[in-house]
């Protein structure tokens, strides 16, 4: 009699173990992103493109990218690449907003070890 009863208490057990387990599901969110739209690029506007050498960079990651991205946020930069490897940059810009002159003082700005030299207005990029 006492073998049935434990046999049945294990019966149980194993039962309610069973039936408690917690099904842990991945809980999933739904994170909005904000998608950037550029309202600087004036499509009556009057574009050039310049490309310049600049010497100080160190690394691409910090200096380089740096260097681009505040080119970039300028108002009346369309489009703006440093290439670390060539120590070259090559931006477009608004005419009207911006001159040859605001491109190498952005530059200078961001680090005292930046210069720019052979400035020049080109037709077409060199190639990357």
């Amino acid at each position: 009699m006492n073998a049935i009863k434990n046999i049945v208490m294990v019966c149980l057990m194993a039962l309610f173990v069973m039936n408690c387990k917690n099904d842990v599901k991945p809980e999933v969110k739904t994170v909005e992103t904000a998608t950037k739209v550029s309202t600087k690029i004036d499509p009556n506007a009057t574009y050039a493109k310049a490309e310049f050498k600049i010497d100080g960079m160190t690394c691409a990651v910090g200096c380089a990218a740096t260097i681009e991205k505040k080119m970039a946020k300028m108002d009346g930069v369309k489009s703006a690449k440093v290439d670390f490897d060539k120590k070259l940059a090559m931006v477009e810009y608004d005419i009207a907003k911006v001159s040859p002159t605001n491109l190498v003082e952005t530059v200078t700005k961001v680090g005292d070890a930046y210069s720019v030299s052979d400035m020049k207005t080109v037709e077409t990029f060199s190639e990357q």
